[in-house]
């Protein structure tokens, strides 16, 4: 995988030396319910660095924990498994999971009372006759006056050539619409790439930093995360682009939010993003199950954290059965900037 930027060079490097696991000679095999619940809780107290940021009594979870850990049978390893899980869905992180041999763990109370504010069915009415670049799904919409790319995942890459397609078929667009609803992230370097086509200039995005000691609060110092738009694909985009998100907007998708609302004539529409504004890395508990957490922090260019989610420019809510509203509120809006800009050049 091609990297870009420096920045995105330090965080991963960052997160290789964080991650792993124990080796044998330092971890000793058990499937004692008290022993793993007990490294469990003392991973995530010492690495994982939102417990402060979210209000968590991290000591009282254990004290909850370990007497029922206590009460299970020691080869009952679904009902530990299920309290682990438990545990760690008190963190309230998609990006913390539990990996055995038999399940998987994940936490969606973060997206689940929010509105879906998505609908393939409605978005098909939109997104017919379409082309593949890629991971972008593209299509003109609105007699052909409006550019339309759905992005359904960040861990599915594309190029430059991806990018200068794309935007020869909306040449004579008004302008484009980038759906990320749904998109749960992947790679943080399609979020750069998607992004790049907007800006002008190298600038600062966002800044980062990672746990460097066992203390809830023990990070280093913020460093920048710079767009640098000379290893990024060289098209450009100087017409009014809306975003499309939703609480789904998750991870890598919530970085390429953030980052667009720097970009001139961008707006965000839809509903609030899913967050995830950590980057996971993954340990070891005594019965070989593996714990995946978030270590390293990320914020906007004021420096506020994103991993609760970024609020709309634009807020809708997908209501009507026969249309998507946000579709056509980005739509709505396109136009109107469009009808600015032919009036500032009169």
């Amino acid at each position: 995988m091609r990297i870009i930027g420096k920045s995105i060079l330090y965080i991963l490097t960052a997160v290789c030396l964080l991650s792993g696991c124990r080796s044998k000679e330092e971890m000793s095999f058990s499937t004692d319910p008290v022993d793993n619940v007990e490294a469990l809780w003392e991973i995530i107290d010492t690495k994982y660095c939102y417990i402060e940021d979210k209000g968590i009594d991290w000591q009282a979870i254990h004290d909850e924990y370990i007497p029922r850990a206590a009460a299970l049978k020691k080869d009952n390893q679904i009902a530990l498994f299920d309290l682990c899980a438990g545990m760690l869905d008190s963190l309230r992180d998609g990006h913390v999971n539990l990996y055995s041999a038999f399940d998987l763990s994940y936490n969606t109370a973060w997206y689940d009372t929010f509105p879906t504010n998505f609908s393939s069915s409605l978005q098909a009415l939109y997104l017919h006759d379409y082309r593949i670049a890629g991971g972008l799904y593209y299509c003109t919409i609105d007699d052909g006056q409006i550019g339309y790319i759905y992005y359904p995942s960040f861990s599915t890459g594309f190029n430059a050539a991806n990018i200068a397609w794309v935007f020869a078929l909306f040449n004579n667009c008004k302008g484009l619409i980038i759906d990320v609803r749904n998109n749960g992230g992947g790679e943080i370097t399609n979020a750069y790439r998607l992004a790049a086509p907007f800006f002008t200039e190298d600038q600062t995005i966002g800044y980062w930093q990672h746990k460097k000691g066992p203390g809830h609060n023990d990070f280093s110092a913020m460093e920048p995360m710079v767009l640098d738009l000379s290893t990024l694909p060289e098209q450009k985009w100087h017409k009014p682009v809306a975003v499309l998100c939703n609480r789904r907007s998750y991870s890598a998708t919530n970085l390429f939010i953030s980052m667009m609302r720097y970009a001139k004539r961008a707006v965000i529409i839809g509903g609030k993003s899913g967050g995830g504004g950590g980057m996971p890395m993954s340990y070891e508990i005594p019965c070989g199950w593996m714990v995946r957490f978030s270590s390293i922090r990320m914020f906007d260019r004021e420096k506020k954290d994103i991993e609760q989610g970024i609020e709309p420019d634009i807020k809708v809510t997908l209501e009507s059965t026969d249309k998507d509203d946000i579709i056509e509120k980005a739509i709505e809006w396109i136009n109107g900037q469009y009808n600015s800009l032919l009036i500032e050049k009169d």
